[in-house]
């Protein structure tokens, strides 16, 4: 009998050592595929990097500032989220620097009310975007972006109220990522998308985790270059943004470069393949 509890005790701690660890991350309002793209490409870099974590969803929803900080707090009920960097989050964070959304999300047309449809039509540069206001969450690195070149924001408080704010006229236009836009039209149909500018800086959403857990940055770097490197990372950023792309008809709009002031060194700037470019159009399915 001795023997018999020996070899059960043996097998549930070999079992206890191979069960995954579970990691949490927060269900982030928003509208449409956006988060769960992120989720996706979450349980992809962690099963490429061999399952020894595996990701939940928290039991509640939460806005992204509330998620940063209980990610910062180290509490343990959200362990990793997918966000736009800045230097300020990557001194509070510990960033995995590979772009989830291949630079994407810095690619902005502008979500308007029907009304005013034509309202970007005479763009040119960015000059001519000057007299107008945009919304963006107030906690976003984008109202600094937009700023720094000399655009109006007016910050929304919550990020369902950005869309009443644009409908009631407080804004002018609301600059959206190609991945975002889409979908946010769809869910108020009192708004539509612009047509005819995309505005483009050079930035990055990454996954981020508490900075005394490396090992879990570890393995999710591990996971996402695996998945960069055998096709499954482009294939799954097809699929959820390969329509979008095609829909948004990029070459066929005025391009305005803005300058990004919230990068820090260490950007992956170098590495072109981790970067969405227009180059790129003809390789979308």
């Amino acid at each position: 009998m001795r023997a018999l509890w020996i070899i059960l005790l043996l097998c549930w701690s070999g079992w206890a050592a191979a069960a995954p660890v579970v990691v949490h991350y927060p269900r982030v309002e928003g509208d449409g595929a956006q988060g769960d793209y992120g989720i996706a490409l979450l349980h992809l870099a962690l099963e490429k990097a061999g399952g020894q974590y595996r990701a939940e969803a928290s039991a509640t929803g939460m806005q992204q500032n509330r998620a940063l900080v209980e990610l910062q707090s180290g509490k343990g009920r959200i362990d990793v989220v997918g966000t736009m960097t800045s230097a300020e989050r990557e001194t509070r964070l510990l960033p995995v620097r590979i772009p989830l959304t291949r630079g994407l999300i810095g690619w902005r047309i502008a979500l308007l009310r029907a009304d005013h449809k034509q309202l970007l039509e005479s763009v040119r540069g960015l000059d001519d975007l000057l007299p107008y206001t945009a919304g963006q969450g107030q906690d976003w690195p984008d109202v600094q972006i937009l700023r720094h070149s000399g655009l109006t924001v007016q910050p929304a408080a919550v990020y369902s109220t950005m869309f009443g704010m644009l409908n009631a006229g407080r804004i002018d236009w609301a600059p959206r990522s190609v991945n975002e836009v889409w979908a946010e039209a769809a869910h108020h149909p009192e708004l539509v998308v612009d047509p005819y500018v995309v505005l483009r800086y050079p930035t990055a959403d990454y996954f981020f985790v508490n900075r005394n857990n490396p090992a879990l940055a570890e393995a999710l770097r591990r996971g996402l270059e695996a998945a960069l490197a055998d096709g499954s990372f482009e294939r799954l950023f097809h699929t959820y943004y390969g329509a979008q792309i095609r829909q948004a008809r990029l070459d066929k709009r005025v391009l305005i470069n803005l300058p990004n002031p919230l990068l820090t060194p260490e950007t992956p700037l170098q590495r072109k393949e981790l970067w969405f470019t227009l180059d790129d159009l003809k390789r979308v399915p």
